[in-house]
């Protein structure tokens, strides 16, 4: 499971910039994570369990904002969200159209202190 080494990574950072604040507990981790960041959002909160252990975040909770993914089709000039991977435009068919959200992993919000 790749997200525990992904979510080693995000408390490392949450760690630093909790410490770098003064901060010496974290009490809540807040992420956004798009339906086409890669990461599976069901695992992340075994993976944060796994890797609070030991931290200042030992005692942190996990709050996920689910980002859907929505595309753009230049040919119709309009935006949606898909319904397949390969981001095909409902109204022309055309595929592969650019994601415009949904990419996202990223911490939003730390409540430290």
């Amino acid at each position: 499971m790749h997200e525990v080494r992904i979510m080693q990574g995000v408390l490392d950072r949450a760690i630093v910039r909790a410490k770098d604040e003064g901060a010496q507990h974290i009490r809540l981790v807040q992420m956004r994570v798009g339906g086409a960041s890669g990461v599976m959002p069901d695992s992340l909160e075994v993976a944060f369990d796994v890797a609070k252990k030991g931290t200042i975040a030992e005692d942190a909770k996990l709050q996920v904002e689910h980002v859907p993914l929505v595309c753009y089709c230049s040919n119709c000039n309009s935006e949606f969200h898909p319904i397949n991977e390969l981001c095909e435009c409902p109204e022309c068919y055309q595929p592969y159209c650019e994601i415009r959200q949904g990419k996202e992993f990223e911490i939003a919000f730390l409540e430290v202190s």
